[in-house]
């Protein structure tokens, strides 16, 4: 769903509340003067041949949500629709935030709703106001249309759904509405003038296929809604960019450099993407993939004001810059987005509080959902265990001045629900039936419906427990590990030489090894750390394991990386060696050294790297300073860089004794239900975890007996708030006892960055000069992101282990390493066995067709890595740890049902959907060449045999097949070399005999073949009276 707009002229505007006069029922009509002095006109579009509605307002300064709010409501569009609007300029060049004010001051503007984009949610009147915008900026010219012959057939087919709407407004027939209605009045101007200047036999000969084109839509019987919404559809095909915005900015350079103009397009289809200059635009994100935005001031002044800098940063760290003119246009951008995050991702979250719409502040500040339905409250009720005195608290989905509270009562017969009508009347006080009067607040309410006292249908209510939203709507409450869930790295039995104890944590004794490896014929050595399992804690060996698979599932920069799992004698779980060690005996040694601009930096990294594992939906369950390793210092220049280890065993099969001991870092959920590990338990650590690196002192309670620590929990203690007030209401927020309310670490990043101002300067201690300076995290980070980040330098790649190898091309795992400290990100880099002309030119298209694609289900391409004077070249492409999909499945048979399988065939369906699309034959695919990112996510890989058919065919012949796989081709294929798009679907009919015989090795398609190869030999010698046995 794209974004509707309310456009207002370049000059500022104010607003009041309406006068009796305003039109509140849709279908008033207004006629206010416009030339009143000091007073804001809001007209509205006609939702029929009629003028426009228009709303008057004198005095007061007002957000941009308060306009949109009462142009809904004239409108008639529902508060579940709200979102879709906005307040822009008249020429559309900039958007308002929400929570823009527009001031008394700055009268004598008009506000028109305009909208764009596709709005097939939006019913009844939404309809209405949406098309006839949509058809206004048709007809005027305002929509730049060409002139040839498939747009002039698109915008007859327009007028003649146009018609048709007419005709069942007017009640007429269609010839009836021929005669009095010129076809030509629902086309854009120039077509009128085009066909006005064409002959008679011409003109007559379009009327007439009008005419008869309108009576078939018309024996269709669709009601005007659909006829609109049909409408809308057609004409965003007409101009696709309609529906997206782009911005001229500044990409800032790399220290010393010029910086470069530059475009950023939002679309809502496809995320942002940007381009220097005028080249082509690629993607950068799309609106689940951003984990943060911010708004600094740059060092220069424009004509707009002075410049602002905006960064975007990804879930994988990838951060985009751009510099704009002033800050109207920062808002703008940053606002779009804003909004897009909430409607495709989060409703409950927003990036910067300077965009963030009053109604969602109040929403968050009252733990309100938004304009939910009745079943949806009734599903979250249910979903917390329909516990007596739970309650929704929600925004009516009908009216904008109105709440819903939905109580959950135990009747005889099982669970009940209640429901009940807030109203807020234009004083701001809210009154509910069955209470004596009405309060100045919502909490008010709420605390005298916790009295008691208050009766629904005779049912005396009495509120127990409150469910609040939770971030991304409706997801899993809980991750419970399954049994049969063990490591999937390799069983690294052989290889590893242990060498120094580094001591021992609860379960586990560790030492510092080395991992020998030869890869063709290279002798290769990596540093390692070894946790070998303690003898006399087998019990927790499950656990153990499922800790390991948990690394093994995930691939992040400040994530400790799993090499395998020794299952030979001893139980060991092989990581990276990561050499400052753990953080909390870093700070005991320097902590005095230490400023809070170096602590915030390692939060915010250990913060992204629980959003990480927040998006995989994948609970770490032991957050603390012991767990995070810090693999840089931060000299030089250079931020500091954090590592978060494994989780180790998990807190659903310790003792209780054990927990007590882990308190105040385990959540206290974890002591009452020790079998449910949610995410919310992250995030009490992390909590802890901001206390114990900004205290400098050992944690207060952590020494005290275990009925101490305890009664901390029962008593709901909170631990001692330091003197940084923004600090302690996030520890606070982090440690609420109501898992509930603890904030999604995308919103702790944002109140991170807020933390990042002048309070940054005073706390930071400006005399250790070896540490970094003020925002150098940014700076670190910007010094290679600022260089072409497609272009891997071969000296910065890291080798790990060998990934696959096969007939022409090997692909190993590598760190892409430019500050050389072991913190670069884990990239998978393909390279050929054999490099000849040929050969070359053949990798060299594999990866120009790898770089033009963009799906969801085909592997990312990174980049390219050149030889000394470029005579070699490596491809680089993103990392997923769990392998290609035939190991995958033959790992993993006992866990796989068939819905998971059907949807793995749907993805890759969908994938191969985009290549034909692309014009592209892949040639190869097979289960061996599709990766595993996730158990709900695969993707399509290996395009080393890949084509892109002619222009003028939809096949393509290869003359030198040379060793394929042949097991997998159409017939066509192996008899004539012929390849398209239908050589494609057969072979994707095998992947699917692949997928549902989980790749067993016994009913593989070249094993089936030799089988019947033999059986079709031995008829004949059974005929002579053989046997074979």
């Amino acid at each position: 769903t794209e974004v509707l707009s309310l456009s207002v002229s370049s000059q500022a505007a104010l607003m009041a509340p309406p006068s009796e006069e305003t039109p509140l029922i849709p279908q008033r009509s207004c006629s206010l003067s416009s030339s009143e002095a000091g007073a804001l006109h809001v007209l509205l579009p006609p939702r029929g041949p009629g003028p426009p509605q228009r709303l008057s307002f004198s005095f007061g300064d007002h957000s941009a949500e308060e306009l949109c709010v009462w142009a809904a409501k004239a409108s008639g569009i529902l508060p579940v629709y709200h979102s879709l609007f906005a307040l822009a300029t008249e020429d559309l060049s900039c958007w308002f935030p929400p929570s823009h004010i527009f001031s008394v001051e700055d009268a004598g503007t008009q506000v028109l709703p305009r909208g764009g984009g596709p709005l097939s949610n939006i019913r009844a009147q939404g309809w209405a106001v949406t098309g006839f915008q949509h058809r206004n900026d048709l007809v005027s010219g305002r929509l730049p249309v060409g002139l040839g012959l498939k747009e002039q057939g698109e915008c007859l087919s327009l007028a003649v759904l146009d018609l048709a709407r007419m005709a069942l407004e007017k009640a007429q027939r269609p010839e009836e509405l021929l005669k009095i209605v010129s076809y030509k009045v629902c086309l854009p101007p120039a077509l009128r003038d085009l066909i006005q200047g064409l002959s008679f036999v011409t003109r007559r000969r379009i009327r007439r296929t009008v005419r008869r084109a309108l009576r078939r839509v018309a024996a269709c019987q669709a009601d005007r809604h659909s006829l609109m919404a049909k409408y809308i559809m057609d004409l965003e095909r007409l101009d696709p960019a309609r529906a997206a915005e782009t911005f001229r900015v500044g990409l800032p350079a790399a220290a010393g450099g010029q910086d470069a103009p530059g475009l950023l397009r939002v679309a809502g289809g496809s995320g942002i993407s940007w381009s220097p200059g005028e080249e082509v635009l690629q993607p950068f994100c799309d609106f689940p993939e951003i984990v943060d935005i911010s708004i600094k001031q740059a060092p220069r002044v424009g004509p707009a004001g002075e410049h602002r800098l905006v960064t975007v940063t990804r879930t994988d760290n990838q951060i985009l810059e751009a510099e704009f003119p002033g800050l109207p246009a920062a808002l703008s951008f940053v606002a779009l987005v804003d909004g897009y995050f909430r409607l495709t991702t989060d409703s409950q979250h927003f990036f910067c509080k300077e965009v963030a719409p009053p109604r969602l502040l109040e929403e968050v500040a009252e733990q309100c959902h938004g304009p939910i339905t009745l079943d949806f409250a009734i599903n979250k009720l249910k979903t917390g265990g329909s516990l007596p005195g739970s309650y929704v608290l929600r925004r009516s989905p009908q009216d904008f001045d109105s709440y819903l509270l939905t109580v959950c009562v135990q009747t005889p017969l099982g669970p009940d629900y209640k429901g009940c009508l807030i109203r807020c009347d234009p004083t701001g006080t809210f009154s509910l039936v069955g209470l004596s009067r009405p309060h100045n607040s919502l909490r008010a309410l709420l605390a005298a419906c916790w009295d008691g006292g208050l009766h629904v249908d005779g049912v005396e209510l009495n509120l127990t427990f409150c469910c609040t939203p939770r971030p991304k709507g409706e997801t899993l409450p809980f991750c419970v590990w399954p049994r049969s869930c063990v490591a999937s790295g390799r069983d690294c039995s052989q290889g590893y030489l242990g060498h120094e104890n580094l001591g021992h944590g609860s379960f586990t004794k560790i030492y510092r090894g080395c991992r020998h490896e030869a890869v063709d014929g290279e002798a290769r050595e990596t540093e390692v750390l070894l946790k070998v399992m303690d003898a006399k804690h087998k019990n927790c060996m499950e656990s153990f394991l499922e800790a390991a698979s948990l690394m093994s599932q995930v691939s992040y920069q400040h994530l400790v990386l799993l090499h395998g799992v020794c299952m030979a004698g001893d139980s060991i779980m092989v990581q990276e060696f990561v050499h400052l060690g753990a953080l909390d005996t870093y700070l005991r040694k320097c902590g005095h050294l230490v400023p809070a601009s170096w602590k915030l930096q390692v939060i915010k990294q250990l913060a992204y790297a629980l959003n990480y594992l927040e998006d995989k939906g994948l609970p770490h369950g032991n957050v603390s300073a012991r767990k995070v390793l810090l693999a840089r210092e931060g000299a030089d220049g250079n931020p500091p860089f954090i590592k978060l280890s494994d989780p180790g065993v998990s807190p659903t099969v310790l003792s209780l004794e054990m927990l007590t001991d882990r308190i105040p870092w385990v959540a206290p959920e974890c002591l009452q239900e020790a079998r449910t590990l949610g995410l919310e338990a992250d995030k009490w650590g992390f909590g802890a975890t901001v206390w114990e690196v900004f205290s400098g002192v050992m944690m207060p309670i952590s020494t005290l007996d275990p009925a101490k620590k305890l009664q901390f929990y029962q008593e709901r203690q909170q631990l001692p708030a330091p003197k940084w007030m923004e600090l302690a209401l996030l520890i606070q927020q982090c440690m609420a006892y109501e898992p509930g309310q603890r904030p999604s670490f995308r919103a702790v990043i944002r109140d991170l960055n807020s933390l990042i101002t002048s309070d940054y300067e005073l706390l930071s201690d400006p005399t250790p000069g070896a540490l970094a300076p003020r925002d150098g995290l940014w700076n670190g980070a910007q010094l290679y992101a600022c260089q072409d980040p497609t272009i891997f330098e071969e000296r910065h790649l890291k080798y790990i282990s060998q990934l696959g190898k096969g007939n022409f091309g090997s692909v190993e795992l590598c760190r892409y390493d430019p500050l050389g400290d072991n913190t670069g990100a884990l990239v998978a880099v393909k390279q050929l066995q054999h490099s000849g002309p040929e050969q070359q030119r053949d990798f060299q298209r594999e990866i120009q067709i790898l770089k033009a694609l963009h799906s969801d289900f085909i592997v990312k391409y990174r980049g390219v890595s050149y030889g000394p004077g470029r005579q070699s070249l490596r491809l680089v492409m993103e990392y997923l740890p769990s392998g290609c999909l035939r190991d995958f499945l033959q790992r993993h048979r006992a866990r796989l049902d068939a819905g998971r399988l059907l949807l793995y065939a749907s993805q890759i369906c969908k994938g191969m959907e985009y290549l034909g699309s692309r014009r592209c034959v892949h040639r190869d695919l097979a289960a061996r060449n599709i990766l595993v990112e996730s158990e709900t996510h695969v993707k399509i890989a290996d395009f080393g045999l890949a084509k892109l058919l002619p222009l003028d065919k939809d096949y393509y012949v290869v003359r030198e097949p040379g060793q394929s796989p042949i097991f997998w081709y159409a017939p066509e294929s192996l008899s004539d070399n012929i390849f398209s798009r239908q050589s494609d679907v057969w072979s994707f009919g095998v992947v699917l005999y692949e997928l549902f015989t989980y790749s067993d090795k016994s009913c593989s398609p070249s094993a089936v073949s030799r089988h019947k190869h033999f059986q079709s030999l031995s008829f004949p010698i059974s005929k002579m009276g053989i046997t074979v046995f």
